[in-house]
């Protein structure tokens, strides 16, 4: 739980009469989706798990169920994940990113590379927990070449100093980027630069191509800052023709209590609006009305 959120749990927080509340805005005839986004977007992960389990005490039957039940589309997927709790969601995303039809790279690249050593440790297990399988294994079995070794680096949260060579070819890439704190990697940059004269950003364009390099500059963009990484993610998922939802709500939703408020400053910085403008152009509906008191507000 983050001051930098833009969810924050409700203060006199009725588990009851929220649950209540939800059984009727599903209950009879019609939907009342308003009920439902208003009270959700509400309140926190944790206060979102109470009211699930109070809902299955009172009525005898599974929140998300009923939501799945009533909802439909991208507002369903959204209000879904809201009722996941983050480490389920993020050992789900990834389980679906490696064995769903081909593998989805960008899920991959965006949760290791964002993520902290401890919370690596934790979907590991979970996930080990969850599916019976290696993380690791599983996705070794569905990347390979240098991308795949510095997942794997990624994976095992083996952030520990070392001197290693400076060079461009991928292998040092790897090591360097792969092996070091986001502090020391910043301190790497600075010397990068000053030996180089160019940003390391640069050299990767330049050295490398397709997930590798999509995944070395996820890297360092979140060894510079994880708000300025997650803004840029937002912003392409909505810029140009259609919208690349799942990334949408994947970053709305995971980030909402932890620096989505960091995540607006960084957006109106470097884009010309703000997220919440942006958000208003590109979606409808009740799923715009939810992303919305997600963000929390418009920095225009």
């Amino acid at each position: 739980m983050c001051e930098k959120g833009t969810v924050k749990p409700t203060g006199n927080f009725n588990t009851s009469a929220d649950a209540e509340v939800l059984h009727k805005a599903m209950k009879g005839l019609g939907t009342d989706e308003d009920a439902i986004l208003q009270l959700l977007t509400a309140r926190s992960n944790t206060q979102r798990q109470e009211i699930k389990n109070t809902y299955k005490t009172l009525f005898g039957k599974d929140l998300i169920n009923d939501l799945k039940g009533e909802l439909g589309g991208k507002f369903e997927s959204l209000i879904v994940a809201l009722m996941t709790p983050p480490l389920a969601y993020d050992v789900t995303s990834l389980r679906d990113a490696i064995k769903g039809a081909g593998t989805d790279e960008k899920v991959l690249i965006e949760i290791l590379a964002s993520r902290t050593a401890h919370q690596v440790k934790e979907i590991v297990a979970a996930y080990r927990k969850e599916y019976d399988d290696n993380l690791e294994e599983d996705i070794c079995g569905d990347t390979s070449g240098h991308f795949k070794r510095l997942l794997v680096i990624l994976l095992q949260a083996l952030f520990k100093a070392g001197e290693e060579k400076y060079g461009t070819d991928e292998q040092s890439f790897v090591t360097i980027l792969g092996n070091r704190s986001a502090e020391h990697l910043r301190k790497v940059f600075d010397a990068y630069m000053k030996m180089s004269g160019f940003e390391i950003e640069e050299s990767i364009q330049r050295e490398t191509s397709g997930n590798l390099r999509a995944l070395l500059l996820a890297v360092v963009k979140c060894a510079r800052s994880i708000p300025a990484y997650f803004a840029e993610s937002l912003y392409y998922a909505m810029k140009g023709a259609g919208t690349d939802d799942a990334t949408l709500i994947r970053v709305m939703v995971t980030r909402s209590e932890v620096d989505m408020l960091d995540i607006r400053k960084e957006f109106r910085r470097l884009f010309a609006c703000s997220l919440h403008s942006m958000i208003k152009g590109d979606t409808g509906g009740d799923y715009r009305k939810a992303l919305l008191l997600l963000c929390g507000g418009d920095d225009a």
